[in-house]
């Protein structure tokens, strides 16, 4: 007669995890790690050099200078997980804000159906190269670099080879210029505490009744604490009145990119984490052939990465004629695609494929935005800021490269 236990299993004791995570970042899975340690150290060198890097305006304004990019890493992301490369995103986030600009200001358009239609613009320009790229076999390399010049014309064809396009609709105006009230911040700080506190407890109670080990509820704890007091204390400092004269204008309460950015977050996050979407982007960056071999539909799979990536490229042109307001041949050119690309890398996202998260891309572009700013108050150069911006990237990647070689080895 078998006997059958129903002892339920037991966690893993907390020092058991510290000694497993170290034994992940030993083989080489480090993820955001690098990144974090980074934007912790350059932002206490920052501060201690120029205080007013935390003052209330400064930390405001590091998320509204850094939201484009982060939108636009986001959608990267999808595209690195295949161990593929987008470099048309800039310039797609351009041309969609060009679109968004002429039919609002030309056109004059509502806002709701100008904004529509430029998201469908991005989503038709992904189709095509994702088609480009399946259907025809053509590298992703080739044809986004293709796509990258085509777009620039794109772009000066709808601006008329040079026009500036000012944008007056106060909606538009509002995402990267206005902010939320106070209350609304906090609201949306105990939703994401207690929504993430949630998602936690049920992941620890699905283990234990398949019968896995796992995170005890105290590691469970510190981690929802260590996301409560980050995230208000964040939430406190935007909260902090800005103005120089409260009472003839209010600056109080954080920026509404801020709450869009992490709507973008969660929505993502989920459909990698938890959709078949998701676990096919990962299997097929992890190794194509045994995707296909499992019944996945690989060039499927491609194309809506591509039509992802240019869709999100779309909203980060949207907050970057919001931050302007206007639209030039300039918008989504420059260092844009590059500085997007970094943001991805630099957050932890591989570029040889199946490894990545999309707070990567948040974390990268928190990465450079603080690069960037705190350069500028301490009074270096444009070409100082690429340099150091430039080295690290290319310190993120040779981790990501050197991680790839000890990995099997420690298999």
């Amino acid at each position: 007669m078998i006997a059958i236990s129903t002892e339920r299993p037991t966690a893993a004791p907390a020092t058991d995890l510290v000694h497993r995570y170290v034994g992940r970042v030993r083989s080489g899975d480090m993820g955001a790690l690098p990144s974090v340690i980074a934007l912790v150290v350059l932002s206490a060198i920052f501060w201690a050099a120029r205080p007013v890097f935390m003052s209330e305006a400064n930390f405001a304004n590091l998320f509204t200078q850094g939201a484009a990019i982060a939108v636009i890493a986001m959608g990267l992301v999808f595209v690195l997980l295949l161990g593929e490369i987008d470099l048309s995103a800039g310039f797609t986030s351009g041309v969609c804000a060009a679109v968004l600009a002429v039919l609002l200001t030309d056109k004059g358009w509502p806002w709701y159906l100008a904004v529509l239609v430029s998201l469908l613009t991005g989503v038709a320009i992904g189709l095509v190269i994702g088609a480009v790229v399946v259907k025809v076999g053509i590298p992703s390399f080739v044809v986004t670099l293709a796509a990258f010049l085509a777009l620039q014309g794109v772009a000066l064809k709808i601006m008329d080879n040079g026009r500036n396009i000012s944008i007056h609709d106060e909606t538009i105006v509002a995402i990267a210029n206005k902010n939320v009230p106070p209350l609304f911040g906090w609201a949306l700080y105990a939703v994401l505490v207690v929504g993430f506190a949630i998602v936690q407890y049920r992941k620890l109670r699905a283990r234990n009744e398949l019968g896995l080990t796992g995170e005890t509820a105290p590691v469970i704890a510190v981690r929802i604490a260590i996301l409560a007091v980050v995230a208000g204390a964040a939430v406190f400092v935007l909260n902090g009145e800005r103005s120089r004269n409260p009472e003839l204008h209010s600056l109080a309460g954080m920026p509404i990119v801020v709450p869009l950015i992490v709507a973008l977050l969660l929505v993502w996050t989920f459909v990698l984490n938890r959709t078949s979407f998701g676990r096919h982007t990962y299997a097929v960056g992890g190794n194509a052939e045994a995707a296909r071999r499992a019944g996945i539909a690989v060039n499927r799979v491609k194309i809506s990465a591509f039509v992802l990536c240019s869709t999100m490229a779309a909203v980060g042109g949207l907050i970057a004629a919001s931050r302007a307001n206007s639209v030039d041949p300039n918008t989504g050119g420059s260092d844009v695609l590059l500085t997007a690309v970094g943001a991805a890398v630099i957050g932890g996202t591989s570029l040889f494929g199946g490894r990545g998260r999309m707070l990567d891309a948040v974390v990268g572009a928190a990465v450079v935005a603080v690069i960037n700013n705190g350069m500028g108050l301490m009074g270096y150069s444009a070409g100082t800021k690429f340099v150091v911006t430039g080295f690290v990237l290319l310190l993120a990647a040779g981790v990501d490269a050197l991680s790839r070689k000890r990995a099997p080895l420690q298999r």
